[in-house]
């Protein structure tokens, strides 16, 4: 237990109140107690070295009078003084342990990076109402100041590319409660909206009939999944028709003409787009030019991306199938799924059987490949096997319980067998590496003591330790597969950032 750790590090620290584990009163272990610390010099610098002592990032801001309630018992620390640059808030200079000027009404908080934005009440994930997360509430941002640059911040962190329009004047509807942000200033270069200069966090002088929005750049419609469907961009305010790595679904294996997906109505958009393939964006691809068009939507275009997992348990495992010549089929893939590496084979359709085309048989990859596509095999169609030899995968992690698939209890696959990961010194470090691997961006939150719910049979990993960087939790250090000191009342979890889309 965190007391128990505390009791052998001789000093430690834990936040408070705040709603999840990166904000809240900020609270100290000393001689067996746990006790607060005292708002007195409270800044910036002080708050950054608690964030990153508690592996939640950067700190966005400061609490100087009991923001986080009142706590109780002993104030342990006065007047911190910290240059933002210590490992730890026992380095920096202090009155020195119980000697304050203070009460509990003047306790001190922070709020770190651990934060997190979503949009609300668009038409698709990727437009809406903007709103941020501090301090354990969800709160709205004032349109003063609200530009393209701003917009395009929250896009970009949002995973939906660049912004093309900004809402204001509460275009997609009035939220309520909070008003964290107002008079944002984004250069466009930031990587979190918490980055951008503001009034600071409460500061507004608004109502909720100015709050902000965006709409974000592309989407795909009426396809039988996230990866397939009619081409639509956004323009001056409407969508309109013509994309897969764009849309975050890796290449594109066939293209759609002729309104295969459906009509779309209003604007066409874009005629005779011509693209090497190497763009970030269809905008960079020459055009007629926007709106100059030959054409009704009679011909509206459309892809399908490359590969899905089928029948599977959740969106890493299942039968694969590959689409080829206009049509979906079986075959013997983690990695091009964005699942991270494969844990373990299925052969013999333990997934079910597929149906119509076999599209591969005798694949051989060396594990190098960045498309199954790459990787040799009989011939497209050419096979020497029926449906009930059809080929799965099941990919490394999985989070169970959440909200959605990037949300819940972190889950691994090892020797046959998911297991569950203990919480012991599990930090946004771990829960940034799980939530890339699972392909849902980068961690919000981390969650411990079983906060998704008891796991049951095997716990793999304890005293989980990432940098960060790592592609997969497997490349952390740990005490060994099977090796752990805990129960399942202490499985770790995770929130990750496509949660909120």
């Amino acid at each position: 237990s965190p007391s128990l750790v505390c009791l052998l590090l001789v000093s430690c620290m834990r936040l408070v109140a705040g709603g999840n584990n990166c904000s809240g009163r900020v609270e100290v272990f000393h001689s067996g107690q746990w006790g607060t610390v005292c708002g007195n010099s409270w800044d910036i610098n002080d708050a950054k070295v608690v964030c990153r002592q508690l592996g939640c990032g950067n700190a966005v801001a400061v609490s100087n009078y009991g923001m986080f309630g009142q706590g109780s018992g002993s104030i342990w620390m006065d007047d911190v003084r910290c240059s933002g640059n210590e490992a730890s808030i026992f380095e920096c200079s202090h009155n020195g342990f119980g000697a304050h000027y203070c009460g509990h009404s003047e306790d001190a908080g922070v709020l770190c990076e651990g934060c997190s934005l979503r949009l609300v009440s668009g038409n698709n994930s990727c437009s809406g109402r903007v709103e941020v997360f501090a301090a354990g509430y969800w709160g709205t941002v004032c349109g003063n100041s609200w530009d393209i640059n701003d917009a395009t911040v929250v896009c970009r962190q949002a995973g939906c590319g660049d912004a093309v329009a900004v809402a204001r004047n509460a275009q997609f509807g009035q939220g309520s409660g909070l008003i964290w942000m107002d008079n944002v200033h984004c250069s466009r270069n930031e990587t979190s909206l918490f980055e951008c200069s503001h009034n600071g966090l409460g500061g507004h002088y608004c109502s909720h009939y100015e709050d902000s929005g965006v709409i974000c750049e592309v989407r795909l419609v009426s396809g039988i999944n996230n990866c397939s469907g009619r081409v639509e961009v956004f323009a001056a305010g409407y969508w309109g028709q013509l994309v897969c790595r764009q849309a975050g679904c890796g290449d594109a294996v066939a293209v759609a003409r002729n309104a295969q997906f459906g009509q779309g109505s209003g604007i066409i958009w874009m005629d005779n787009v011509h693209c090497s393939g190497n763009e970030t964006s269809v905008f960079e691809c020459s055009h007629n030019g926007l709106g100059d068009h030959y054409c009704g939507h009679y011909y509206d275009a459309g892809v399908i991306c490359e590969v899905r997992l089928v029948s599977g348990i959740n969106n890493c495992s299942g039968i694969v199938e590959v689409f080829a010549a206009g049509y979906w089929g079986t075959v013997l893939v983690c990695r091009q799924a964005g699942c991270g590496d494969a844990v373990a084979v299925a052969r013999s359709a333990q997934f079910g059987q597929g149906s119509g085309f076999i599209w591969m048989d005798n694949v051989r990859c060396s594990g190098n490949e960045t498309s199954v596509f790459e990787c040799s095999h009989n011939g497209l169609g050419a096979h020497y096997c029926g449906h009930y030899q059809d080929a799965g995968v099941i990919c490394e992690v999985r989070l169970v319980s959440g909200i959605n698939s990037c949300s819940g209890r972190v889950e691994v696959f090892a020797a046959g067998y998911w297991g569950t990961v203990c919480h012991n010194s599990w930090d946004i470090n771990d829960a940034t590496v799980v939530c890339r691997q699972a392909g849902c961006g980068d961690a919000v939150a981390v969650a411990r003591s079983a906060q998704f719910g008891q796991g049951s049979g095997f716990i793999w990993m304890d005293n989980v330790h990432c940098s960060g960087n790592e592609t997969s939790v497997f490349e952390c250090s740990h005490n060994g597969l099977g090796a752990h000191y805990c129960g399942h009342f202490y499985d770790a979890g995770v929130i990750c950032e496509g949660m909120f889309l």
